[in-house]
């Protein structure tokens, strides 16, 4: 188990030069997005080697589509174990989803139908990338829009099982619980209750749009009061999981996003308070 705690960003391009300098923003380790990375040489790798002597990277990858029926990539599988040989991350993350059919990739993460067919084939190919990869690997919950009919189970269960049945960890992001929960009707506490707390490596907190009815992950806004509320119970719930700020689009000057993330220590710290025997939450 990686002794990685603390409270991260994720590495992109536009600070690049704020890591690699001579300061040290206040940031305990780097998550990359691994098909940035997964090429033998460029300006990217560069940078990334620089980084990383000073600070501790997370590799988080957008394209393994674990949940798809297709076979699995074994080349894009050889090149992410070749990045992690390289870079040696605390670990290795995806999402529980799929991202294309009949070798079409359809650049979305696709939520999966919640039922035991579709456990049993992910069991299945989460240990073959396990084994390939030589680690354990962590599956992310994504946000979702529609939902499958044939459903079986609550994804909380079935994210739950997963994880017991293929020995995999979590990295359980919060702002997808609570756009789901508004999007589908459900209690997002009901959803981080029955979540292992022994499971969960790491923390997404990210912001999303409002659209009237339903919400939109876009990765593109702070992270909003009611996300913040739901960290704060999580943290109730689960204790001191290490925790980023997810920032994909309109990137803001770093000194911003180190503030957001002065915020998250603000609130885990605030929590975990009130979580104390004694103390109410």
């Amino acid at each position: 188990m990686s002794s990685l705690q603390g409270f991260g960003l994720g590495l992109r391009a536009e600070h690049y030069a704020d890591f690699a300098g001579a300061r040290r923003p206040r940031v305990d380790w780097l998550e990359i997005v691994s098909e940035n990375y997964m090429v033998p040489g460029g300006r990217p790798l560069d940078w990334l080697e620089r980084i990383r002597r000073d600070f501790p990277v997370v590799m988080h990858g957008v394209s393994m589509s674990i949940g798809s029926t297709d076979p699995l990539d074994l080349d894009y599988l050889r090149g992410l174990k070749a990045l992690a040989d390289r870079v040696q991350p605390a670990w290795v993350s995806d999402h529980l989803c799929w991202t294309g059919v009949d070798h079409r990739n359809l650049h979305d993460l696709l939520p999966m139908p919640y039922t035991e067919a579709a456990l049993r084939h992910l069991v299945d190919r989460v240990g073959r990338v396990q084994d390939l990869l030589g680690r354990r690997l962590l599956l992310e919950n994504v946000s979702s829009y529609v939902a499958f009919a044939g459903d079986e189970m609550s994804e909380w269960d079935f994210v739950a099982e997963l994880a017991r049945r293929a020995d995999c960890e979590l990295l359980l992001d919060v702002n997808n619980v609570y756009v789901s929960s508004v999007n589908h009707g459900f209690d997002p506490r009901r959803y981080i209750d029955a979540i292992p707390a022994a499971r969960v490596r790491q923390i997404h907190l990210a912001g999303h749009e409002e659209h009237g009815d339903h919400l939109i992950d876009t990765h593109d806004h702070p992270v909003r009061d009611e996300v913040w509320s739901l960290y704060a119970y999580t943290t109730r719930r689960l204790g001191a999981v290490p925790a980023m700020i997810e920032r994909d689009d309109r990137i803001p000057p770093l000194d911003d996003l180190l503030a957001e993330l002065d915020v998250a220590r603000r609130v885990q710290a605030e929590a975990l308070a009130a979580a104390r025997p004694g103390v109410p939450a």
